[in-house]
């Protein structure tokens, strides 16, 4: 769930995650899956290199580790496609590891709670070290949780819930009335804009001629 979320939302997800478990239940199934039809599994969710890397990771954990997940931040990062986030995510919800879990939501609500004026991704160090210092002794996992949901239902980017959200009364920016002023984006870039010609091949019974584009890369394996 963790790998499907990365840059795709919850109600999109939901579904793709309960086809994605009924095929492939545990990590010794989807080692042994064929890569193609997982891929054609992940069909639509995007950003086809997570479902590379999970296959990757399924394969790794099944070889290397006897079936069972690493339960530590540490090892967790060192598995294919498992980043600092998800490593801390899954090691804090999954293994109840005290691990600082901050994602997209945890910035704007910390960035708010301190009225932190670095712009991101520079004041990602000074988050996770906020983050990790609030972290109770006990029920890491839950904490994680209630943090990001926290930041996706009451804490959101452009109207806030500040009466109903439990940590009003010590939040800086809701202070200084500058709610929306945070976090403080970096400067933005100007978008390429890139014109790509896709030719069909097909013959006269209809059939199309398909090729698999490189691993890597723009649409990678597709």
């Amino acid at each position: 769930s963790e790998i499907m979320l990365q840059q795709t939302t919850v109600a999109t997800v939901k579904g793709y995650y309960d086809a994605f478990l009924e095929r492939w239940p545990d990590v010794g199934a989807l080692a042994a899956a064929d890569s193609g039809e997982v891929m054609k599994a992940w069909a639509g969710l995007g950003y086809y290199s997570r479902a590379r890397n999970l296959k990757k990771c399924a394969e790794t954990v099944a070889a290397d580790h006897g079936g069972a997940f690493p339960d530590t931040e540490e090892g967790l990062a060192a598995l294919p496609g498992i980043g600092p986030y998800t490593a801390a995510a899954i090691a804090a919800i999954a293994f109840d590891r005290p691990a600082a879990v901050v994602d997209g939501n945890v910035e704007r609500v910390v960035t708010r709670l301190h009225a932190i004026d670095t712009p991101l991704p520079a004041a990602k160090p000074e988050i996770r070290a906020i983050v990790a210092k609030m972290l109770p002794t006990d029920r890491p996992g839950d904490f994680a949780q209630a943090m990001m949901d926290l930041g996706a239902t009451f804490c959101t980017r452009s109207k806030p819930s500040c009466l109903l959200c439990p940590l009003e009364r010590g939040c800086e920016a809701h202070m200084l009335g500058q709610e929306t002023r945070y976090p403080v984006p970096k400067p933005r870039k100007a978008v390429p804009k890139k014109r790509t010609l896709m030719p069909i091949f097909a013959n006269r019974e209809g059939e199309i001629l398909l090729y698999r584009r490189p691993s890597t890369g723009l649409w990678g394996g597709l």
